[in-house]
């Protein structure tokens, strides 16, 4: 069978399939911004919901949580209906993306017909994802818990039941219902709730509430307030607060750092707009791609460790990991001690070396990724003078040919490729190791979709009380 022949029948199949996968339909009618809001505020409120209602037939926690790495990425709660969060479908996102950006995938995407098939066989992978971790997950880590194969089938719909729905929450807010996406809106609700518990709970810690407020009002109460600027164990501190909130600003100012290409519409005569391009140009993908390979690796030294060293006798296995015996759930030695991150001052005092070495590690691996994901995320200079000359715009001093505009763009986006994962390697390790709210990836991704939603907000109030200047830009 040629690739022609085999190509039109992948279409037909997912055009069929297609049929079969619940689909959310687009609004028929203009939705107001505070309509969108209230859909947006309905979507989030049963995503906090769900995560907290723990899995049926669930007793017991398992013994190690091997999302612990992703929890916050993932906007994922253990043992509750949002056990794997938006893991699933961001891995299908991210797999399709990387097919697209690699060009693996050959779809015209100023046809309405190839954007259509490319957002159904997005939505069938998502699916295929759900079910295979779905499955694999309530097997693996709940099967030695709860037994009987029925309750192990019971936990396996829960899980597959909960990431359906979230996808179809996410396609919701998606399609013109709610403001910006879902998974977004998912991700930072998720860690905002993580640092306003580290900022408020009154549930009781060692040495007081575990909330870094409760705790100084308290302890300035007793007569020793000076204890809320440090606090051991790794427990909200004020010295934790304040790098949280200095981080934060300093993500904030960065975001809004660009380099300006002045462009001009080929299309509308005297039409001239810049075409900005970041100094956080790949966006914080390459720190979740970090953070994923860190942790999995983690996770096989865990797996090695429990089967062929779990005394930390092996001379061999030392070198590569060893863990603490009693809760293995972080290495204590070896390579992949020196690999992860020190999550607090107490644990970077005790072993500077490991805390040098951490930060270099990880900006490297960071860098790495950001250069990878230029090229298979469809952000490279070849790519992005396509897009430009594809939206009728051409910089002026320079020919209408990719060629031209490639040249003018490799002056700026190779260097900014390796000044952004140097910046948000840098800031998410030393987060990490200072004990920011949230982990350093975290605030990272907070902050960038909050820059999000506010350009997105800008972009509603420009359709809702400038309709002309939105036609003009090409937006309905």
């Amino acid at each position: 069978m040629s690739t022609t022949q085999n190509e039109n029948f992948l279409r037909r199949a997912i055009r069929v399939t297609s049929a079969y996968v619940p689909q959310v339909p687009k609004p028929k009618k203009k939705i107001t911004l505070k309509e969108k809001f209230v859909w947006s505020g309905i979507a989030l409120f049963a995503y906090l919901i769900m995560g907290q209602i723990p899995l049926y037939g669930v007793n017991d926690d398992p013994k190690f949580d091997f999302l612990a790495f992703a929890r916050v990425i993932f906007a994922a709660q253990q043992g509750t209906l949002m056990e794997l969060g938006i893991g699933p479908i961001v891995t299908a996102g991210l797999l399709m993306q990387l097919l697209k950006g690699s060009d693996l995938i050959r779809l015209d995407f100023k046809n309405p017909d190839d954007r259509s098939l490319f957002t159904s066989a997005t939505k069938i992978v998502t699916i295929i994802v759900i079910v295979a971790e779905g499955a694999l997950y309530g097997v693996s880590v709940y099967g030695p818990l709860v037994g009987g194969p029925q309750i192990i089938a019971i936990v396996i719909v829960q899980l597959i039941g909960a990431s359906i729905i979230v996808m179809l929450m996410d396609e919701l807010v998606q399609k013109g219902w709610g403001v910006g996406s879902g998974l977004s809106l998912f991700i930072m609700a998720g860690i905002a709730q993580t640092i306003l518990w580290s900022m408020l709970s009154p549930l009781p810690a060692g040495d007081g509430p575990v909330g870094v407020i409760p705790f100084t009002i308290t302890s300035t109460i007793e007569g020793h307030g000076a204890d809320a600027i440090f606090r051991t164990g790794q427990l909200p501190s004020i010295f934790a607060l304040s790098l949280t909130m200095g981080v934060m600003l300093i993500l904030v100012y960065i975001e809004g750092i660009h380099v300006d290409i002045p462009i001009v519409s080929t299309k509308y005569r005297g039409f001239t707009a810049v075409y900005p391009i970041k100094l956080l140009y790949t966006s914080v993908i390459p720190v979740i791609l970090a953070s994923a390979l860190i942790a999995n690796a983690v996770f096989m030294g865990q797996m090695l460790w429990a089967n062929y060293n779990p005394n930390n006798q092996n001379a061999a296995f030392n070198w590569l990991a060893q863990f603490d015996q009693a809760s293995a759930q972080t290495p204590t030695g070896g390579v992949l001690y020196y690999i992860t991150a020190p999550r607090s001052l107490e644990s970077v005092a005790a072993d500077p070396v490991r805390a040098v070495v951490y930060v270099i590690f990880f900006t490297a691996i960071v860098t790495v990724f950001s250069r990878l994901w230029v090229e298979l995320g469809g952000l490279s200079a070849k790519t992005a003078a396509k897009n430009l000359l594809d939206a009728d715009v051409q910089v002026p001093g320079f020919r209408r040919s990719e060629g031209s505009v490639e040249s003018l763009l490799n002056r700026y986006i190779p260097s900014l490729t390796i000044i952004s994962g140097v910046i948000i390697g840098l800031l998410a390790s030393l987060a990490d190791m200072l004990g920011v709210f949230g982990s350093g990836t975290g605030i990272l991704l907070m902050v960038n979709i909050m820059v999000s939603y506010y350009q997105t907000l800008v972009k509603e109030q420009v359709d809702t009380y400038m309709p002309k200047l939105a036609a003009l830009l090409g937006r309905k």
